[in-house]
This record gives structure tokens, sequence and C-alpha cells, in this order.
């Protein structure tokens, strides 16, 4: 996976048309990741916006709440009234918003080339190259740590099932690790619950493997 990744960046840099985006191929600096979020108007990165972004530091066990970066961005089209249910951002709380390409643009720049950490992160990282790639010609080369995938593995060390049912889902695993609960569907909030998650499996897995 690693020997997969370094070609994949290698190749993306090689795509590279706009130099002021090479930063995203320095070395990233040790222990280093941004936990990230974003709210969107729905679930198809092809004709989904983006409403709201959460991006937060983790440093080792620390998440450096305030160096945060929370923006909204005012989508082009119209908020399906269905969705405000799940995100609760209407249309007037969104009017003074970013463009999406502008709040990208600083998106990536907070990021820098450090890992990123989220909760279904393909997803967010999908909707983050949709803006990303027609502006610099690459998609984000960032290294990936998906939470729900070290939850899975967590669980695997636990018990002698080969392929055991594990719940997936953000409140099982919120739950399951005693994260508190904080704004549920708001960016901010879930990436710093994301944080939590995977801080609270490093100590565990830290902790077993010192027995």
């Amino acid at each position: 996976m690693k020997l997969l990744h370094t070609w994949q960046r290698a190749w993306r840099m090689r795509n590279l048309r706009d130099p002021s985006y090479a930063f995203l191929f320095d070395p990233p600096p040790d222990d280093h990741m941004i936990c990230l979020d974003l709210e969107t108007t729905g679930l198809n990165p092809s004709r989904a916006e983006i409403l709201s972004i959460g991006a937060v530091p983790v440093v080792g066990d620390k998440i450096l709440t305030s160096r945060a970066l929370r923006l909204l961005v005012k989508p082009e089209g119209e908020i399906d009234p269905e969705t405000i249910r799940i995100h609760g951002l209407r249309p007037i709380d969104v009017e003074n918003g970013l463009p999406a390409d502008e709040a990208v643009r600083i998106l990536t720049n907070f990021m820098g080339s450090r890992p990123l950490l989220g909760y279904y992160l393909e997803f967010d990282m999908a909707m983050v190259d949709k803006y990303l790639e027609p502006m610099c010609g690459v998609r984000l080369p960032n290294r990936r740590i998906e939470v729900s995938e070290v939850y899975y593995r967590h669980k695997l060390d636990l018990t002698s099932m080969a392929t055991p049912y594990v719940d997936l889902s953000f409140e099982a695993i919120r739950r399951d690790l005693g994260v508190p609960l904080l704004d549920p569907h708001d960016a901010m909030g879930d990436a710093l619950m994301t944080a939590m998650m995977y801080i609270r499996l490093s100590i565990i897995t830290r902790q077993r493997r010192s027995i």
C-alpha cells in the first residue's frame, strides 16, 4: 500500500500544471495530520456541492482546536430542503460564504502535505478533488487515514473470528469509544469527534502492545 501511494504521488506530481501547488508534495512533518469533514448538498460527488468545511490539526495525541479551519461555502445551485434537515444549513446561512474554488484553495494551503484523517474520507476527498483538479491538474496526493478502517482493525484484534460483524456507523464508533457527542452533522463538530476517535484508538493500541 505504501509503494502504491508513493507511485500515485509521483504520477500526480508529473501532472501538476500550477507550480504554486507543489507544496502538496512536500515531505509531511512527522506525527502531524489534518482531520477533515465536509457538509454537502448531497452524497453524489458529481452533483453535490460543498456547504461547509471543518479541518483541525492533530499532532500526536493533541487536537489543536485553536488552529482549526472552518469555512462556509455558497453553492451555485439551490439547497435541497430535504438535506437541510441533516446539515441544518439554510440558504441564508451560506449566502455570505466563499465560492467553492476559493474555499478549496484556502483548505489545501491549510492542509499542505499532511496526511488526512476522516470518516468516509473517500467522499470528502472526492469533493475537494472536484474543484482542485481543474485548478491545478492534480487530485489530493495526501495519505489517507480512514477512522472506520482503524476501528475495524481494532475490533479484529479483540476477537478470534476471521470476519466478525462490526457496526461501522459513525454513531456506533463514537459510543463504543466513549467520545462525547458534539454538534452532529456539523463539519467542525464531526471533525473534532473523528479526531477524538482516532486518538482514543491510538492510545488503546499502544496500551495493548505494551502489555
